[in-house]
Order: C-alpha cells, then sequence, then structure tokens
C-alpha cells in the first residue's frame, strides 16, 4: 500500500509540475497566472469579483502592501462506505482518481492537490480555484473514486492570499 502511496505522490506531483507545450488551457491558465500577478490589487479585485470569487484586502502592517485575500474551496477526500474493492479495482480507480485531478488542474479549476501520509480517515485534499461551493462540489462529485464510494468529499470555503505561492 505505500509503494502504491508513493507512485500516486509522484505520479500527481509530475502533473502537476510537468510543462504541457501542446495543452491551451493550461497555456491559457498560465497566461492569466502571468496577467494577474502584473495586475495592481484594485484590477484583479475587480476582476475576481467580476468571475463572481469572494475577495477582501487587508494591509500587512510589516510591508504596508495592499494584500487581496481570496476565497478557495478545500475539499477533503474522506475514507467512504464503499472500500471492498479488490486491488485491481481499487488501483483502476486511483488512476481514473489522480487523471481526473491531473484534469481539474489542467482546466485551471484546481490548484493543488494531494494524499496526507498517515492512514487516517482523511485520505487527502484538492484546493478548488472557483467561484462558489457548489461548483467546487460538483467538480469534486466527478471523481470517479468519490462516484464509487471509495472516497466521500467534505467541502470547506478557505481564505488565502493572491499570488503566493508555497515554499
Amino acid at each position: 500500500m505505500e509503494k502504491i502511496r508513493f507512485l500516486c505522490v509522484i505520479l500527481l506531483l509530475g502533473l502537476l509540475f510537468s510543462c504541457k507545450d501542446s495543452g491551451e488551457v493550461a497555456s491559457v491558465k498560465i497566461d492569466q497566472q502571468l496577467a494577474e500577478s502584473e495586475l495592481p490589487v484594485a484590477q484583479l479585485k475587480k476582476r475576481l469579483e467580476a468571475q463572481g470569487f469572494q475577495t477582501f484586502n487587508y494591509i500587512d502592517e510589516k510591508t504596508m502592501d495592499t494584500i487581496l485575500m481570496q476565497q478557495y474551496f478545500i475539499a477533503f477526500l474522506k475514507s467512504g462506505p464503499n472500500r471492498s474493492q479488490s486491488k485491481a479495482e481499487a488501483d483502476s480507480l486511483q488512476a481514473l482518481h489522480l487523471a481526473h485531478l491531473g484534469s481539474m488542474y489542467e482546466q485551471g479549476y484546481a490548484d493543488i492537490s494531494g494524499p496526507f501520509g498517515d492512514n487516517g480517515d482523511i485520505r487527502g485534499i484538492t484546493i478548488y480555484n472557483v467561484p462558489t461551493q457548489e461548483m467546487a462540489d460538483s467538480l469534486a462529485k466527478m471523481d470517479p473514486i468519490v462516484k464509487s464510494g471509495r472516497l466521500a468529499i467534505e467541502i470547506h470555503p478557505w481564505w488565502a492570499a493572491k499570488g503566493y505561492k508555497l515554499r
């Protein structure tokens, strides 16, 4: 099981960080992100709100910069009610699950996904970059592993500073 989890993490990281020269959607999303990073905060806020996103500003007391906060949605992927699949079925569902997450990333709906390192009830997360919880819920429920009942989802709104990266 640990080997499968490790391979899934490697595959997912490869999907998340690979360059796709042929994907129009991926290049459009990258172009959009570059354009957003060059916009003044007020213009970016106006653009996001016109698309239905919730935002607010705050002033960083140390730098006196205006920080734009955007609402995202975190989907917690939890052990579902149907975990009785054979190993072959579970492996197939995992492959479909990773393909779904890769597609969500490529289409610009999800910004990051990954499993947790323990063997607890909460198996992983996906952060959706969409304007509404209903949209995040709908996209998460399209995941074949969720449809099968092997995983279940629980979605919560989450705020993050726009343009900041993980480090």
